[in-house]
């Protein structure tokens, strides 16, 4: 039995509209981020959860915003499997879901409005610009979505910027380490958008959304999937190597083989219903690398520890 079977029906399709399954690509940042402020000696357990509530609003914001415009739009219309189409199934209507957008977008908007206060000023400038994300990315004249920058703007705001800004918030201070940290993990949250457009590739291209992988045709796709999720290795090894990141944060490769079945299964199918599951899987297989990279940090703490050294990154 699934989670959704034991809710009260009246919030099945709000459950549904929240999209559950990307939440992972919030959790997975913010754990990274979490885990350097303890290797900073430096973790604040009130201001991390509200970080993670907070930046939790404002993707589910950002899901229900993309609920409400890809329905309007008609993007919705062509679609075979997908996260959420609740208006297109009928289970909720467009005020609602825009109720949800607005009343979620601003929640999570107060909670960064506090963490500034406790903070500073530098975490305004992180926030401002994942509101704009949150907002821009199907909504506005020239939505990020539409135009091909989705995965851009996700990698950006979803990786680095999140693991540092959670650091900031939880800290107050400026640390380049937790920015390059979200670098792997920016690899992983792109290509879980990817997945999704490689899934939508017809539908989009019949509402004119143009995504890369529309732009790219599926072929092309198929070679961006491989790169983000190979990238996330690679660019682990690298920081490793630049002292960067420590040698623990290796524990990665045990998500390696996991990363090879799900690239096979998606870059060899053209069925949207065989890319809802990769999509899934994409998605998992974020959480599982974001856990194994934190669990890295989380590992070089107590390695730190047992040896007595300086707790300095």
């Amino acid at each position: 039995m699934n989670l959704v079977d034991l809710l009260p029906v009246g919030l099945r399709p709000w459950y549904q509209a929240a999209r559950p399954r990307s939440l992972p690509a919030t959790y997975a940042a913010l754990f990274v981020g979490g885990a350097v402020t303890v290797a900073a000696n430096r973790f604040e357990p009130i201001r991390f959860l509200l970080a993670l509530i907070g930046a939790l609003l404002l993707q589910i914001g950002s899901n229900f915003i993309n609920e409400y415009v890809d329905f309007t739009r008609g993007t919705d219309t062509h679609k075979v499997d997908g996260m959420g189409m609740v208006l297109s199934k009928g289970h909720l209507t467009k005020q609602q879901v825009l109720l949800g957008a607005i009343v979620t977008v601003v929640g999570g908007a107060l909670i960064g409005l506090l963490l500034v206060v406790l903070s500073g000023p530098v975490l305004l400038w992180i926030g401002m610009f994942g509101v704009l994300v949150v907002v821009l990315y199907t909504a506005g004249p020239l939505p990020l979505a539409y135009l091909g920058l989705g995965e851009i703007a996700v990698f950006i705001a979803m990786g680095p910027l999140m693991t540092f800004g959670t650091f900031y918030a939880v800290t107050g201070f400026i640390n380049i380490t937790a920015l390059l940290s979200g670098l792997p993990i920016a690899f992983t949250v792109a290509a879980i958008l990817h997945a999704n457009n490689m899934r939508d590739i017809d539908a989009d291209r019949a509402a004119n959304k143009r995504t890369l992988a529309v732009r790219f045709g599926m072929e092309g796709a198929r070679k961006e999937f491989k790169f983000l999720i190979y990238g996330a290795y690679i660019s682990c090894a690298f920081l490793i190597a630049l002292s960067q990141l420590p040698i623990h944060a290796a524990l990665v490769l045990i998500t390696l083989p996991e990363a090879q079945t799900l690239v096979k299964l998606a870059t060899t199918t053209d069925d949207p219903k065989v890319l809802h599951r990769a999509q899934g899987m994409t998605a998992q297989l974020h959480w599982h690398f974001g856990l194994a990279l934190a669990a890295g940090w989380l590992a070089f703490v107590l390695v730190r520890w047992l040896s007595n050294q300086a707790w300095i990154i």
